[in-house]
């Protein structure tokens, strides 16, 4: 007697990973394109092999790697496994602890670490080392998978960030960041010559091709408000040191607003900012460009102060951290090259 089952595989189960709504803005995209601008870590062959695989479905029907995104579809990706549980796992990552009491840690977080943890990056995040350095961390309603965590800076962003170690303490500041009275000033190396100091301000909201970066919108339906005031530290030529202030913290906030104003910030893939914006058209300026690129491989952007009022003392705190060595390295070669070509 043969099984009931005979050759027939038994249906495998799908768990859903990712579900994605398209914009009403969304301008048609292929399906490919589309996920490379959502999914964070991943490549775009990964992505048309999942497509090939029948793992990716728009409106619950599989599609092909030419299917162009419409406003409003649903686009879902369904594996075989289970998706990773939304539990942070300690790891033992080392840390640059500025300031440590029993409500706060300031931590200066060097380039290239993601904050916390996300789909297709799971470990080696800020979240997990510090997971591992403090027994229990807090976490605000809407915040999974982020304890600790009022406000982060970007992968390849270096500076300075405030963890909370309780739910006051979060509370506390997580109000001073909503009112805007934490002080956070970064410092930019940004391409061609500022005349002079100034404010850029204006909706910004997600770019409608592209969700990784962001654009400056007049419509406050398209964004959410954002202040930036800026002033010119060091001219270098073809370069300008600047310091921003920040008055709203919006997400890739100081990217978006120095392109918006025609100076992207030195080597900013993301923004334009990793080709040559300015200078001459001769080899040797181009390796020196190239070079300078190679030693602060990632935007020129620091989080070099924080203030904030504790939530225990309500004394104002104030921390400041030096540049990190690529990007010192980076502005003493533009340095180096605006003095002999001035002189």
């Amino acid at each position: 007697m043969v099984d009931h089952l005979d050759n027939e595989q038994e249906e495998q189960e799908l768990y859903e990973h990712l579900r994605i709504v398209a914009d009403k803005g969304q301008a048609l995209l292929r399906i490919d394109k589309f996920l490379m601008n959502r999914v964070e870590n991943t490549s775009r062959n990964r992505i048309q092999n999942a497509i090939d695989a029948g793992t990716v479905k728009v409106n619950d029907k599989v599609i092909k790697a030419s299917y162009k995104v419409k406003p409003f579809d649903v686009i879902t990706v369904v594996l075989p496994d289970p998706p990773r549980d939304t539990e942070v796992y300690p790891e033992d990552i080392p840390l640059d602890i500025i300031y440590e009491d029993d409500d706060v840690l300031l931590v200066n977080k060097e380039a290239g670490m993601v904050v916390h943890p996300g789909f297709n990056n799971y470990t080696g995040t800020l979240v997990n080392a510090l997971t591992f350095h403090l027994n229990q961390l807090p976490t605000l309603p809407g915040n999974t998978g982020r304890p600790g965590l009022v406000h982060r800076i970007d992968k390849d962003t270096s500076g300075l960030l405030v963890i909370a170690k309780n739910e006051w303490a979060m509370t506390f500041l997580a109000k001073q960041f909503f009112e805007h009275s934490i002080a956070r000033k970064y410092v930019a190396l940004v391409w061609g010559d500022i005349a002079e100091d100034g404010t850029v301000s204006g909706y910004i909201g997600r770019n409608l091709k592209d969700r990784r970066i962001m654009d400056m919108y007049d419509d406050e339906e398209k964004g959410k408000w954002s202040v930036t005031h800026y002033r010119v530290l060091e001219r270098l030529g073809y370069v300008t040191l600047i310091e921003c202030q920040l008055e709203t913290g919006r997400t890739h906030q100081i990217r978006a607003h120095m392109k918006s104003i025609g100076h992207p910030l030195f080597n900013d893939e993301s923004y334009g900012g990793d080709k040559i914006l300015k200078g001459t058209s001769f080899s040797k300026y181009k390796q020196f460009v190239e070079n300078t690129f190679a030693l602060l491989p990632r935007q020129a952007l620091h989080a070099k102060s924080l203030g904030f009022i504790h939530p225990k003392s309500k004394e104002f705190l104030h921390f400041e951290v030096p540049m990190p060595e690529d990007f010192r390295l980076a502005l003493e070669k533009w340095r180096s090259y605006s003095s002999i070509n001035q002189s």
